[in-house]
């Protein structure tokens, strides 16, 4: 029994050293990845902050700033703008590191299953960030710096955005993660329904339902103006459509693969048979 149980014990072993070997060479493609988002860091800040300098410059403001009322604040700003990028930049290794671990369990179906949306998700990230830095920020900051007074306006004090570092990115930040991870609802549902847990059907007597709840989670993850919100929930609703006609595909390969499982099954029996 004692040599049984090292023989039981031994591929979970291998498979707890395997799975530190996978966490440590991930880590350090994120740390390698840091340390050089974070030289230029600066330049990725800027690059985040064109579309409101944009915008300003186009209203003549040609003397408007950012500022920090902390001594660290800045400091802090670039380190999270370069965690931010240098996660982005290292996902493909970091998923590469996950399917290495992960593929040697999985069956040669499992696999062509899965490998696609490996490869699709950092893609539908991308297209969910690029919608929002270049549509949606336009529009919301222009929303936003249109509660702006002039001097004088009204013989009162004029009211004028005065922009944090640290403030910025957080709001840009959240909003680049809601449009990303909103993006990956084509892939989530595809998976439910290759495990059997969603069908096209189903998803369709409840579209109404996602779309009072599409529009909770953009109220919840944006900003409180319709811009952004309208801008995150349209997206959504087309995804969702999108993944009902992805799941229907995935049915119909399904059932195609089961009717040929039942031809083949039918031909060895005759075989047998005869």
């Amino acid at each position: 029994m004692a040599e049984e149980f090292e023989e039981s014990r031994m591929p979970l072993l291998d498979h707890l050293v395997e799975l530190r070997n996978r966490l440590m060479y991930s880590v350090g493609a994120l740390f390698v990845a840091f340390l050089v988002t974070y030289y230029f860091s600066e330049h990725i800040y800027s690059f985040l902050v064109q579309p409101l300098a944009d915008i300003l410059h186009q209203q003549g403001g040609g003397n408007r700033r950012l500022i920090y009322t902390a001594l660290h604040e800045a400091f802090f700003t670039y380190v999270k703008v370069a965690f931010f990028a240098a996660l982005f930049i290292s996902f493909p290794f970091i998923a590469a590191q996950f399917w290495r671990f992960v593929a040697p369990g999985l069956y040669r179906n499992e696999k062509r299953a899965l490998l696609p949306y490996l490869i699709l998700s950092p893609i539908l990230f991308f297209l969910g960030g690029a919608l929002v830095y270049y549509f949606i920020f336009p529009l919301a900051w222009k929303f936003f710096l249109s509660f702006e007074t002039p001097v004088g306006a009204a013989g009162g004090l004029p009211i004028q955005l005065e922009a944090k570092v640290n403030e910025y990115l957080t709001l840009v930040m959240r909003l680049i993660f809601a449009f990303g991870i909103s993006f990956q609802l084509p892939i989530l549902l595809t998976l439910l329904a290759r495990a059997g847990l969603a069908t096209s059907r189903g998803l369709a007597a409840k579209r109404k339902y996602a779309l009072v709840i599409t529009f909770i989670f953009a109220a919840v993850l944006t900003p409180p103006d319709i811009i952004s919100q309208v801008g995150l929930a349209i997206p959504i609703i087309i995804l969702y459509e999108a993944s009902i006609i992805a799941v229907r595909a995935v049915e119909k390969g399904r059932a195609k693969r089961a009717e040929n499982d039942e031809e083949d099954d039918v031909e060895e029996t005759d075989f047998n048979v005869s």
